[in-house]
């Protein structure tokens, strides 16, 4: 049975049948944050295999307690800054784990919506990077961001990720701050995301049912199954559908999503998990609201300027099969062979800019794109623990390649432009240019390998080093389907790391670290004509930082101070502004920190926040044919400031409240920082009521207050994607 509230405790066991007496003792234990990895997210999670803990889990039932709040776990092993099972306290890095169940209970249905309740990751969604992109440590977007799911990553096209999305299939998900190149490659100076889909479990089937309503038409459907199927074999599957009319004109959306996996143990060394994963998005139509005189009009808060028959949609595709073989306590290996498909389709009218003198809208940059994509590879790794010279070593050793297929297609040179009134208007339908249809425009394939290892030494019980490196290799082909032509570029980077950790006691540890890291220029699979006499990004940082549980671990608290420095950007010679020079430089330093404390028994607050200082220290543009620095100014799409904070009260038996806030500093949307974005603040709320052990209610009411705020801008600031207004949603969860 399972009690999906806002109480939890990942991965400890939990009594399936409480007593009355303990269930009215029942204290919510929300998972806040837990730091601790050098420079990446764990393979072992990748590859979806479970520690022999895990092997026994199941589905959560009721959460009771009458011990003291068992904290964030620092000390328990964990595969997430590391492939070689450290606990965070063992680490040099800062992760944070969030667990499912607490981002459920808190009403986060997406992705995107759940990470960036985490410490220093704001979000920079838009239709065109699939809703998905996010900003940490003062660098924004898909190329700087990586993003995973079970520790794989689809190579991003075009600045586009699309899954995973929707979080009811989702075990937790770790966020990696900081380069992650040593462990992932190119696209991770500001931080790594990695979603971890439910697994299967060895014990009795469970399931979990869950019907929603709310304003807008807002409807969703989920259900969530698991269990033992014999002594050798066990299943989980889980599958969401949601719809709404959202809160624009036409703003019909809708999405499907299912996770299947099976898993077979072949002996207790050896055991095999096949699992897939398929998401079909269909989301808004809505590309922004245009400003009136440089400001937000609320009586066009929910017109939407796109055309009749506009096109958003998403089909993404994973199929993985992990191994992993456990010969004995000392020797570990594991293996995970993928195969991704994403098919991505866009048309609209993606600009509109408001006329003052007619009170119209001028729609432009009528665009339709198609994205295919393919991808299929193999990762493996090999982890060795050992006495040398009577010292604890661990070690990691392993490979990655991969092939990638993608087509572009397109309705280049795009144009088109229409006018229609603000307020009462015939949206009309999508057109090209006389003579330009859509059609394929260029193929790229790219043939990806990769070797890397990573190793720790314990001199002391207390002190640890612990190192990493990593070797890539990609050979890109882009093809010139309309002139026929083609060329091909090599990109070859070493990035590796050093870090140490001193534990002054078993509950307080001190780190430091260095690490390097390489940035794509755009995208690697998606190199562009322009950017192939170039070389990827190269980056570094310096990290330092402190983590300790208190208070019988019913507090817990970390802090993180670093400097990462970004080279090679692209950026015009000061001599000739027509030629572009690979010789940009940018850079961020910020102070990090968050706290998770129960204050009194069934209440417990979570809080973190950030602050940085992000600037370009060497970047020059052409303006009109003029050089001009931008050096000083802060990157574009960038909060320098960032709050959350989540409290969560069992005020009487059997009922949980919880609050929260997030807050995201003012952003630039330009490079010369003229055009500022406000900053904002808003609030969720819910109420949660167990009616029995088969069944609870929720209702839940996002942005209580109303406010209106831009979750991204373009067309140089002057176009506005909203964020969703006031909304209420009642849930029914069912436990079987």
């Amino acid at each position: 049975m399972k009690y999906n509230m806002f109480a939890h405790s990942a991965g400890r066991p939990r009594p399936a049948q409480p007593s009355s007496r303990s269930a009215r003792g029942r204290r919510p234990r929300v998972l806040a944050v837990s730091l601790g990895a050098m420079a990446g997210l764990n393979l072992p999670c990748a590859f979806a295999q479970e520690t022999s803990e895990s092997h026994d889990r199941s589905l959560p039932p009721v959460v009771v307690s009458d011990a003291a709040y068992p904290g964030m776990a620092l000390s328990k092993p964990e595969y997430t800054g590391s492939r070689m099972g450290l606990t965070p306290l063992e680490t040099p890095a800062s992760v944070e784990v969030l667990d499912g169940e607490t981002i459920r209970a808190r009403g986060d249905q997406n992705v995107r919506e759940a990470v960036t309740r985490a410490t220093g990751i704001t979000g920079n969604p838009s239709p065109g990077n699939g809703g998905t992109a996010l900003t940490a440590r003062g660098f924004a977007g898909q190329g700087s961001v990586m993003q995973l799911l079970d520790g794989t990553r689809m190579y991003v096209a075009s600045g586009t990720v699309t899954f995973p999305f929707d979080t009811w299939s989702v075990d937790r998900i770790e966020v990696l701050r900081g380069p992650a190149s040593v462990m992932y490659g190119e696209g991770a100076i500001g931080g790594v995301v990695n979603v971890v889909q439910k697994k299967p479990i060895r014990g009795p089937i469970e399931n979990e049912l869950q019907i929603t309503g709310g304003t807008e038409k807002t409807a969703r459907v989920a259900f969530d199954s698991g269990g033992k199927v014999n002594d050798n074999l066990s299943y989980r599957f889980a599958t969401a559908y949601n719809r709404t009319a959202g809160w624009v004109d036409r703003g019909d959306a809708n999405n499907l999503m299912v996770s299947v996996s099976v898993r077979l143990d072949v002996n207790p060394d050896f055991n095999l998990t096949l699992s897939y994963d398929d998401g079909t998005q269909h989301p808004q139509q809505y590309l922004g609201t245009p400003l009136v005189n440089g400001s937000l009009d609320r009586s066009l808060r929910k017109k939407n300027y796109n055309v009749g028959d506009a096109e958003i949609s998403y089909r993404d595709r994973w199929t993985r099969l992990n191994a992993e073989w456990t010969p004995n306590d000392r020797v570990t290996v594991r293996n995970q062979f993928y195969y991704l498909t994403s098919h991505r389709h866009w048309r609209n009218s993606e600009t509109y800019t408001f006329l003052p003198a007619t009170s119209q809208v001028r729609r432009g940059d009528y665009l339709e794109i198609l994205h295919d994509q393919e991808q299929v590879g193999n990762r493996a790794d090999l982890t060795v623990r050992s006495k040398l010279f009577g010292l604890d070593n661990t070690t990691t050793v392993g490979f990655d390649v991969n092939k990638i297929h993608f087509t572009h297609s397109n309705n280049s040179p795009y144009g088109g432009t229409s006018t229609v009134p603000a307020r009462d208007f015939d949206p009309g339908l999508f057109f090209s240019p006389p003579g330009i249809v859509t059609s394929p425009r260029f193929r790229s394939n790219t043939t990806q390998y990769a070797l890397f290892g990573e190793h720790r030494i314990a001199f002391t019980p207390q002190w640890s080093v612990i190192g990493g490196v990593r070797f890539d290799h990609a050979d890109l082909t882009r093809i010139d389907l309309v002139a026929g032509s083609a060329w091909d570029k090599t990109f070859a980077n070493t990035t590796w790391r050093v870090g140490t950790v001193y534990q002054f006691s078993p509950s307080l540890a001190v780190y430091a670290q260095y690490a390097t890291a390489t940035d794509p220029l755009g995208a690697l699979i998606t190199t562009s004509d322009a950017q192939r006499n170039f070389n990827l990004a190269t980056g570094k940082q310096v990290e330092v930082g402190v983590k300790q549980a208190f208070w019988g671990n019913r507090g817990e608290w970390t802090f993180a101070a670093y400097e990462i420095r970004k080279n090679d950007l692209l950026s015009r010679d000061p001599v000739n502004p027509t030629i572009t020079q690979q010789v940009g430089e940018q850079s961020s330093r910020g102070l990090e920190a968050s706290a998770s404390v129960e204050v009194l028994r069934g209440l417990r607050f979570d809080v973190n926040g950030t602050v940085l200082r992000a600037r370009y220290d060497d970047f020059n543009e052409s303006v009109g044919g003029v050089l001009v620095s931008r050096a000083g100014n802060v990157p574009t799409s960038v909060p320098q400031q960032a709050a959350n904070a989540w409290l969560t009260w069992n005020f009487i038996a059997q009922w949980t409240f919880g609050a929260g806030l997030r807050y995201v500093g003012g952003r630039y949307a330009d490079t010369a920082n003229r055009v500022r974005v406000p900053s904002y603040t808003t609030v969720d709320t819910a109420l949660s009521w167990r009616v029995s052990k088969q069944a609870a209610l929720t209702l839940r009411v996002y942005n209580l207050f109303n406010k209106d705020y831009a979750e991204s801008v373009s067309n140089g600031g002057q176009q506005w994607l909203l964020g969703r207004p006031r909304s209420a949603e009642l849930s029914a969860n069912f436990y079987f």
